[in-house]
């Protein structure tokens, strides 16, 4: 017992009191080599310090929590990478998905459910934990939540403005509270631009797959001249950040999925994570623009080739993806991508053009017997999004007005961040 009161003693004054008790230590080891004046005063070695004193008061470094809001309505590349960006200010990602009302009052009307939009934002790989409901402005009593109950140490946001109804900052409490911390807009998409692309292709095209030239009451315009076409500028660096960077092992089982994963939505993140469990390694097809224009008729796809290839590559359930596969699976490509399975959902795009006959796609991995059909989790396209749109196109309208102005003035004063 003695002999541990010592001991207790001396880490306590290593842990609180370093430098101090180094002191003490070396001078009664210098005068220890004289045993005339420490008599039976047991010193302790050097070797004892570091197998018993440090490790013993050595603690774990706490894990920094960060948390992000956003409505995630049209789930895009865009919200990916605001929350890629946003874990990599911390350990782990909690993020608030804004209530139904809270979008309705601030915004104007959402196109996504509250269940669609939490599927979407569980479904990316950088997200640890969803709040539902959250509160489209950071008030005094969510924040006191977010410390004490979730232990949040940074309340994140973009470096565009986010201004309630009355023109106040939304973050102006977190800012005050010195627990606030700023990302990078990804730029050249936005819900905005993916909504006014939609309302610039015709009624008729959206809801019965016809391809005149009709508009929405006559206030849009054809594809090629749509003000909507994307602004996007794919990087090589841009796709690294998203991609797992890992290939399959030797013995692998290989899933294989296509499609044209346009207006990426719930249908696609519970498609995917069904097809995930069927094997060790997600390899995911994306058609190109060409393609899918070829089969599904003008106006689409309303997202280009790599803009939906980031959407897709940011899910968690994807391991690596094929950019502009071809639609017909062939031996060969089975072959190259060692593919165990070929699997399709039950629920998917009209696959032609009416009056267009062609050869099943998947007739290869059919006759291999490697062919899946997998039952379709959600009953959710993205034509039946576009037509969410196109019904309540007027309320669609006004809320693109009120945005596209708030999106000008932000690019007219933006400034380059150097890091992302």
């Amino acid at each position: 017992m003695e002999n541990e009161g010592l001991n207790g003693w001396i880490r306590d004054g290593l842990y609180y009191h370093p430098h101090l008790f180094g002191g003490v230590i070396l001078t009664a080891a210098l005068v220890g080599l004289s045993t005339s004046y420490f008599g039976g005063i047991k010193v302790p070695s050097l070797h004892y310090f570091g197998s018993e004193i440090f490790p013993k008061r050595r603690h774990a470094r706490r894990r920094v929590r960060v948390y992000m809001d956003g409505c995630f309505d049209l789930m895009h590349y865009g919200h990916a990478n605001a929350l890629r960006q946003a874990k990599a200010l911390g350990d782990e990602l909690v993020v608030g998905v804004v209530s139904n009302e809270e979008i309705v009052a601030n915004k104007g009307p959402p196109v996504l459910s509250m269940e669609e939009r939490m599927a979407l934002v569980s479904g990316l790989k950088w997200v640890d934990e969803v709040i539902p409901n959250a509160p489209y402005a950071i008030t005094e009593d969510f924040m006191k939540l977010l410390f004490c109950e979730y232990k949040i140490d940074y309340i994140i946001h973009g470096d565009d403005p986010c201004l309630l109804p009355d023109g106040s900052d939304a973050y102006a409490l977190a800012k005050k509270a010195g627990r606030y911390k700023q990302i990078k807009r990804t730029e050249g998409v936005s819900s905005t631009d993916i909504v006014g692309r939609i309302l610039s292709y015709s009624k008729d095209t959206l809801e019965n797959g016809n391809t005149n030239d009709s508009c929405i009451n006559n206030v849009c315009q054809s594809q090629a001249e749509s003000t909507h076409i994307s602004q996007f500028l794919p990087t090589s660096r841009r796709i690294v950040q998203f991609s797992n960077g890992k290939s399959p092992a030797p013995n692998s089982r290989i899933v294989y999925i296509d499609g044209a994963f346009d207006l990426f939505h719930a249908g696609h993140v519970e498609i995917l994570k069904k097809a995930r469990e069927l094997g060790d390694f997600l390899l995911v097809g994306i058609y190109s623009d060409q393609t899918v224009s070829e089969h599904r008729g003008r106006g689409h796809p309303i997202m280009h080739l790599h803009e939906r290839s980031l959407s897709v590559l940011a899910c968690r359930y994807v391991d690596e993806i094929i950019i502009g596969a071809p639609w017909a699976i062939t031996k060969d490509m089975i072959t190259t991508f060692n593919i165990t399975l070929v699997v399709h959902g039950t629920i998917a795009e009209r696959a032609s053009r009416p009056g267009r006959s062609e050869a099943d796609p998947y007739a290869v991995p059919k006759s291999m017997g490697i062919f899946q059909l997998l039952k379709s989790p959600k009953d959710m396209t993205t034509s039946i999004i576009a037509q969410r749109i196109a019904a309540n196109h007027e309320a669609y309208i006004k809320r693109n007005a009120k945005k596209t102005e708030s999106e000008k003035k932000y690019y007219a004063e933006k400034k380059y961040v150097v890091d992302e």
